[in-house]
């Protein structure tokens, strides 16, 4: 069963969190995703097997948490990601992020440097919403500018089409990480498919350069698509996790 911190305005997040051994495991999953997914719960079991502490938590509007995620931003779910490191979780963290949770999990290192010492990004997507935003017909981005807001298809579930607001785009604007170079000296391994349809692999690569570390791995998965979480993707997962972690274990 989950924990919930409480948050402002009578609102709350869901979370897990294991104890163990640190440097600790925090999974922050992407947009219109949960905590309860394939790679959270794979790193759950991987972490508890090793008896190391591991978090994961769903955003606001998101899962368990409470609120609705239309009235979500990048910044919100940024300070839910700080709220978790600093209430939940204790010593030096690790984060893995997916997608939009690999743009969340860069901001949170800028913004923890004493408390994130790697990250394990798995197809992530800084700065998406100005990709999104590139991508849409003109046609849409007309409505988008007329009316507000853009109803946008799912591709993963039947749920119906999730509602976007212009607000929204405008809003993570304040958090774009790839216009300069990003200040994160620590070390990272990306993960990124190449049959991904969501977030092209290139993004990885100018996520590469951008980083000023210089311990920087990207791995490219043949076959791979956006989620990244079938079982021969997770035992890759598994492989970057591993590799970061024993770096930073005492010799």
């Amino acid at each position: 069963m989950p924990l919930f911190l409480d948050q402002p305005d009578n609102n709350f997040l869901a979370y897990e969190h294991s104890p163990g051994t640190t440097p600790g495991v925090v999974f922050c999953p992407g947009f219109h995703s949960e905590m309860s997914g394939n790679k959270a719960l794979f790193l759950e079991r991987h972490c508890r097997e090793q008896g190391r502490q591991f978090c994961r938590f769903d955003y606001y509007g998101h899962g368990q948490s409470s609120g609705n995620v239309e009235d979500g931003t990048i910044g919100l779910w940024l300070q839910n990601t700080l709220d978790i490191l600093d209430a939940v979780t204790e010593g030096e963290q690790h984060l893995v992020g997916s997608s939009m949770g690999g743009w969340l999990m860069l901001l949170a290192a800028k913004n923890r440097p004493m408390k994130i010492s790697a990250l394990v990004g798995i197809a992530p997507a800084p700065d998406m919403t100005g990709f999104q935003l590139r991508r849409l017909p003109g046609p849409q981005q007309a409505l988008l500018d007329e009316q507000g807001w853009l109803d946008v298809p799912n591709n993963y579930d039947d749920r119906a089409p999730y509602r976007v607001r212009k607000s929204f785009f405008e809003e993570a604007k304040r958090h774009y990480v790839l216009h300069r170079a990003i200040p994160l000296n620590i070390p990272v391994q990306i993960l990124h498919g190449l049959d991904d349809q969501e977030v092209p692999w290139q993004r990885s690569m100018e996520l590469v350069e951008k980083l000023e570390s210089r311990d920087v791995v990207l791995q490219l998965v043949k076959n791979g698509d956006h989620r990244l979480s079938g079982p021969d993707d997770l035992q890759h997962l598994k492989r970057a996790l591993n590799g970061i972690l024993a770096a930073s274990s005492p010799a």
